[in-house]
This record gives structure tokens, C-alpha cells and sequence, in this order.
């Protein structure tokens, strides 16, 4: 803890020693972060968080109650964890088997949503800006700007950067109903049309 005085954690956070902590992130009650985690700034960690070894949180990454995060896990700024949501990190863990070795990288991408009870299974990367529904189980890659929801996880849709469903013309454009930013969908590609 290098920097203490730039960042708040409450009484009953536990940080171990070796982590690097970003000016005005805040950690509240019963969460423990481990050693050599590294996040970012303006990040909030709700209660009850765990932030396993090596773990790295970007810049405003928002972590609701009750999330575990595991070595492995990577997000990206502005990143947004629902309440309960999951992360793994072996394929096929036993409890008499050390598997230390084979944890597998997941990787959050810039300004993906994962909604709340959600279950990430390790190794499948979110693509920025996508949108995880509660109570879904992800299995595979998600696209950026992709909408899934279920068990498993199935594409319903496309989102905007500020979260909103996008509703396509038929020659492939559409405009958030928030932001009225452009989009193009190609291909099963969604990009930011920039002016």
C-alpha cells in the first residue's frame, strides 16, 4: 500500500501487503484485497468483495457486493460487476487437486456491464462494452456491444456504449436513444460510427 492516503477503505476492509491502489477508489466493509492486485483509480468495491491475487482492475471499476474476483480476471476501465455476480478460474476444479497452475485468463473488456448473479466460466473474454444479463452463464467469447442473457448465454441483441438496445434500419445503422451516437452492424461486427 504505497499510496494509502489517496484511496478510503473502511475499518473492516483487509489489504494485504503488495497492492497497488488508485487515487479516490473506495473499499467498504468485510472486503479483502490480496497481495500484488493492482486497481485503478476512482474504482468502488462493495461490500463483502474479494480481489484475489494479481487480479487487475482499471480505472472507475465498479464492483457490487458480494463479488469474488479470482487471479485470472483482468477488467478494463469502467468496467461495471453485478451484485453476486461469478468468476471462475479452473475448468475442472477438484478439492484434493492443486490446479493452481492452470488458472486461465478472463478478460473484461473497456465498459462491459455483467449483470448481477451472473456466471462468468473462465477463459471466455467480454467484449467492450457488452451487456451480460442477471443470472446469465457465459461459455463462450462475448462480442463487443453484444446483449446476452440465459443459461447459456445467447445473443438477443446489440447495445450502445451507453447500454441502451440498439434498433437497426435495413441498411445495417442505428442511433442510441440516449447518447444519438451512430452505429453500424457488418458482418455481426457492431462499431461506433465516429463524426
Amino acid at each position: 500500500m504505497s499510496n494509502k492516503k489517496t484511496f478510503f477503505a473502511h475499518e473492516t476492509a483487509v489489504i494485504d501487503v503488495g497492492c497497488k491502489i488508485g487515487a479516490g477508489t473506495k473499499i467498504w466493509h468485510f472486503s479483502h484485497i490480496m497481495p500484488n492486485c493492482i486497481i485503478g483509480d476512482h474504482c468502488n468495491l462493495g461490500q463483502n468483495v474479494v480481489v484475489s491475487p494479481e487480479v487487475v482492475l482499471g480505472n472507475n471499476v465498479k464492483v457490487q457486493n458480494n463479488v469474488s474476483i479470482y487471479t485470472g480476471v483482468i477488467c478494463e476501465d469502467d468496467v461495471f460487476l453485478g451484485p453476486s455476480m461469478v468468476f471462475t478460474n479452473v475448468i475442472n476444479p477438484r478439492s484434493a487437486i492443486n490446479r493452481k497452475n492452470e488458472f486461465k485468463q478472463t478478460i473484461v473488456r473497456k465498459g462491459a456491464s455483467i449483470g448481477a448473479n451472473a456466471t462468468i466460466v473462465c477463459g471466455n473474454n467480454i467484449g467492450q462494452y457488452a451487456f451480460i444479463g442477471a443470472g446469465t452463464v457465459v461459455t463462450k467469447e462475448i462480442l463487443p456491444y453484444a446483449l446476452v442473457v440465459g443459461n447459456p448465454a445467447k445473443q438477443i441483441g446489440w447495445v450502445s456504449e451507453y447500454g441502451c438496445r440498439l434498433n437497426f434500419d435495413e441498411d445495417g445503422f442505428a442511433v442510441c436513444d440516449e447518447s444519438n451516437e451512430k452505429y453500424k452492424l457488418d458482418n455481426d461486427l457492431l462499431k461506433k460510427i465516429k463524426i
